[in-house]
């Protein structure tokens, strides 16, 4: 593109070689001497700096894909509009109809929350969730309930970041007979918690069940040092 001094430039070269060259000049010489004028630096500075091309280049294919598209889809640019509509609404619906996106971590978190409650106040919460048929949240404070009466019978030690998985396998030593419901709790606690699972009534109806069947349990202590020591 040539800028408006810059034709002005070229008129008066033609003017200048209409006056001191013959009219009969060759065209490849005429020609030559144009190109030699504009590749001055006077004209130079008003070419268009090498972003700008680019960003010109940009929207010239941007402006050809849309074009390409528009002629393949049914109803033109019109119809190409309605299909990106369409899309955008479709990604909407699925994200409300699925909800927030949940990442999983690489490993447990702990069992608790910052702030230490009771296993009395786990259960009343447990059974809050369960009236109100929140599932998931009554299996998870259910299952807190349990590892808690537990820690406060001295079964289990009290430890901080202590995951389901763990509290299960080290209950597990001083209630044998419990340890394969104890594992069955805590994968169920890690499915709501961790996969993105849900819950159902059977699950916290289980789990409820196993914390009144633990409550009236006698340890074994003979298992336990056995397994410490073996």
């Amino acid at each position: 593109m040539i800028a408006t001094g810059g034709t002005a430039a070229v008129v008066q070269f033609l003017a200048r070689a209409d006056d001191e060259v013959p009219v009969t000049i060759p065209r490849v010489p005429a020609r030559d001497a144009a190109e030699r004028e504009l590749s001055k630096p006077m004209y130079r500075e008003h070419e268009p700096g090498l972003f700008q091309r680019a960003l010109d280049w940009f929207w010239e294919r941007i402006d050809d894909l849309l074009g390409a598209a528009s002629g393949v889809t049914p109803g033109g640019t019109l119809g190409l509009v309605v299909i990106v509509i369409a899309v955008v609404l479709l990604v909407v619906a699925l994200r409300l109809r699925l909800g927030a996106l949940r990442r999983t971590p690489a490993t447990d978190g702990g069992l608790f929350d910052d702030r230490p409650r009771s296993a009395a106040e786990h259960r009343a919460a447990a059974e809050r969730h369960a009236a109100d048929q929140h599932w998931d949240q009554a299996v998870q404070e259910r299952m807190r309930a349990v590892v808690r009466s537990l820690e406060e019978r001295a079964l289990l030690e009290p430890r901080p970041g202590r995951t389901a998985d763990e509290a299960a396998t080290e209950a597990g030593r001083s209630l044998p007979d419990h340890a394969d419901p104890l594992q069955a709790a805590a994968r169920a606690f890690d499915d709501v918690t961790y996969g993105g699972r849900h819950a159902t009534p059977d699950a916290y109806a289980q789990l409820r069940d196993l914390d009144a069947d633990l409550q009236r349990s006698k340890p074994r202590f003979d298992t336990a040092s056995a397994g410490g020591a073996g």
